[in-house]
């Protein structure tokens, strides 16, 4: 098994950082469940590298928050309980409120426009009641109005919470009304970037996170939610 591979511009890549890559992937799409034992030798056979690099990824991940080593027990993908997910949603709120904030400050026209244009689809994938493409849009609507904070800091850190949140049980976008009320609350962020109003931008995300934050606490315990919504 190789220990390196080409990048796109024909630079050797580490094969830690391409499997570090792929199992944090398979982790955050929930194709590896929280609480599923992560067994080095079947991660080395299925990656393709050998067991010291698994055992590397390994590591890194846990440092990433997705992954739990537990001696004489071995790894297994973290489980994020109900009020950690919560306080990540608290201070997602904190966090992405200055990114809203620095991009009512910051985004450039096509910025708004593209930031528009998701806001479009969203709409679309609500009025045929798909409710999980809309999910995607929402997730890629934030990503866009991080981008245009051109806060890397914020960045970062929103990037780690997220990682931790995107696989939690719940979606609350799947309670009844919650998906038409998220997209007035996202209606309103856009808005007030597009307008160039800072503290407006910021006031409406943090109303939103902390309405994601109110639906993740009164759905916790309704059976048939399986995860967040996808912010």
């Amino acid at each position: 098994m190789s220990g390196t591979t080409r990048g796109p511009a024909g630079s050797p890549r580490p094969a830690v950082d391409i499997a570090y890559e792929q199992l944090r992937q398979a982790i955050l799409t929930g194709e590896l469940m929280p609480n599923e034992r992560l067994v080095e030798v079947v991660l080395a056979d299925r990656l393709q590298v050998s067991r010291a690099v698994v055992r590397t990824v390994l590591v890194r991940l846990g440092q990433d928050g997705l992954v739990i080593q537990t001696p004489n027990r071995g790894a297994h993908v973290r489980l994020v309980t109900e009020a950690e997910a919560i306080e990540i949603l608290q201070a997602r709120a904190v966090l992405e409120g200055l990114a809203a904030r620095q991009a009512a400050l910051e985004a450039t026209a096509q910025e708004i426009a593209s930031i528009r244009r998701v806001l479009g689809q969203m709409t679309r994938k609500l009025e045929a009641e798909d409710l999980l493409g809309y999910s995607d849009h929402n997730a890629e609507l934030h990503a866009a109005i991080i981008a245009a904070a051109r806060h890397e800091t914020a960045a970062r850190l929103i990037a780690g919470l997220r990682a931790q949140l995107v696989r939690y049980q719940f979606r609350t976008i799947l309670v009844p009304g919650r998906a038409a009320r998220s997209l007035a609350e996202h209606t309103a962020i856009v808005e007030a970037i597009a307008d160039g109003d800072p503290d407006a931008a910021e006031t409406a995300m943090r109303r939103h996170l902390g309405s994601v934050e109110t639906n993740l606490a009164n759905t916790a315990t309704m059976a048939g939610a399986r995860r967040t919504e996808n912010v």
